[in-house]
């Protein structure tokens, strides 16, 4: 999603039954971190290898945790609402704000990952100098991907965006009077099929390797660190209730210690750059995409 996600079809069936046998309901509290009663994460990529890594360092510090995979990437927002997990880490804030936004939910952001960057691909031309006046670009025509494409391709140069874009924007916010290039909306799994008939495509991460490509192949890429990537930082979601919940907040540091950044990289085909914001500047950011939700 620009979420990054190893999708686990297998997965999904054991983690719908895991979850209705331990199932407590809204009101459950934090689970203890104990091999009887661990802490439920939900995830929708456990066969990286650095969750293996991940819950050996956590055991090393006594604290239990139990990996739940998911197929479905609305599942495990609805599992830890209804108390069935106790954190979450598949999504990034855009996605949340989604999900709170049309659930009437408050799921809160507690610690950050990584952001991964979104490429401009051609088989046409070698950089974005090269793409003419008048070319086209087909961009995933998702909401959430469709409008950080446009703003990856604001950021190239090639289009200008009405108020200067936001993580809502749509084909229709392009300023065609201002823009080099015009824009063609197609399903993200066929961006990378229409490079035979476009000078450039956006192509999700999740699609780039099946398509032959690699991550150096793109002739641009958004900047992680620029605020128009703040909306796609993925992060570690608990209850709201939770969110000061020592234990919870001790497996977020955990994950950031060096083997396990390093294994998040090489599972992102080294496209992944790790994130440090705090649970407040996460917030903060969450707080500013619902507003836009709610005022649309």
């Amino acid at each position: 999603m620009s979420v990054r996600s190893t999708l686990l079809a297998a997965g999904a069936a054991a983690s719908v039954l895991a979850l209705a046998a331990c199932s407590g309901g809204a009101e459950a509290a934090v689970s203890a971190g104990t091999a009887e009663d661990p802490i439920r994460i939900g995830v929708v990529s456990s066969g990286e290898t650095y969750w293996d890594t991940f819950a050996d360092a956590a055991a090393e510090e006594g604290i239990t945790v139990e990996i739940v995979n998911f197929s479905d990437y609305q599942l495990p927002n609805q599992g830890l609402s209804d108390g069935d997990l106790d954190l979450n880490q598949f999504q990034h804030i855009q996605f949340l704000a989604g999900y709170n936004d049309a659930r009437g939910e408050d799921l809160t952001p507690i610690g950050a990952t990584a952001v991964y960057p979104l490429g401009l691909y051609s088989t046409a031309h070698a950089s974005v100098e090269e793409i003419p006046a008048g070319g086209e670009v087909a961009i995933p025509n998702d909401d959430t991907n469709q409008a950080r494409a446009l703003l990856v391709l604001q950021e190239a140069g090639l289009i200008a965006l009405r108020d200067g874009g936001s993580s809502f924007s749509t084909p229709a916010d392009v300023l065609p009077d201002e823009s080099r290039v015009t824009v063609t909306p197609v399903d993200a799994a066929q961006t990378a099929l229409a490079l035979q008939d476009v000078d450039a495509s956006i192509v999700n991460n999740d699609f780039v390797g099946d398509a032959g490509l690699t991550a150096e192949d793109a002739i641009y890429s958004d900047d992680p660190d620029a605020s128009a990537a703040e909306p796609y930082i993925n992060v570690w979601v608990s209850r709201a209730e939770d969110a000061d919940d020592e234990t919870l907040n001790r497996l977020v540091d955990i994950f950031h210690t060096e083997e396990i950044e390093q294994g998040v990289i090489d599972a992102s085909g080294g496209t992944g750059v790790i994130k440090d914001n705090d649970a407040a500047d996460l917030a903060a950011i969450l707080t500013e995409i619902e507003t836009n939700l709610a005022a649309k």
